[in-house]
C-alpha cells in the first residue's frame, strides 16, 4: 500500500512537471518576433513589413478588447453622472424659464 501511495505521488509530480514544463509563457511571442527581426537584421535580410502590420494589428486588437471590457466595467456608472448633469441642466432650464423677465437670479442671466 505504501509502494502504491509512492508511486501514485511520483506519478502526480511528472505529470505535474511536464504539464508546466511545456505551458507558453505570453511574453515567448514577443521574444519570438524581436528574436526573428534581431535574425535578420544581423543577417543583412530586410525584415518583411508584414510582420510590422502584423504586429500593429494583434496590438490595435489586444488594447480595443482591453478599451472594451473597461467600458463594460464602467459604463453603468458613467451613464448614470452623465444622466444627473443632463437632469441638473434640464431642472436650471426649467426653473429660469419660470423666472419672469423682471426678475431673474444670478444662475439665470
Amino acid at each position: 500500500m505504501i509502494k502504491l501511495t509512492k508511486l501514485l505521488i511520483a506519478i502526480c509530480i511528472f505529470v505535474w512537471g511536464f504539464v508546466f514544463s511545456t505551458v507558453v509563457l505570453a511574453h515567448d511571442y514577443n521574444e519570438a518576433v524581436v528574436g526573428h527581426v534581431i535574425q535578420q537584421e544581423v543577417q543583412g535580410n530586410s525584415v518583411d513589413s508584414s510582420v510590422f502590420e502584423a504586429e500593429m494589428q494583434r496590438v490595435g486588437h489586444r488594447y480595443s478588447l482591453e478599451m472594451i471590457s473597461v467600458l463594460q466595467k464602467y459604463l453603468p456608472s458613467m451613464l448614470d453622472s452623465i444622466s444627473a448633469e443632463l437632469r441638473a441642466k434640464a431642472d436650471k432650464n426649467y426653473k429660469c424659464a419660470l423666472q419672469s423677465d423682471e426678475y431673474k437670479n444670478k444662475d439665470c442671466k
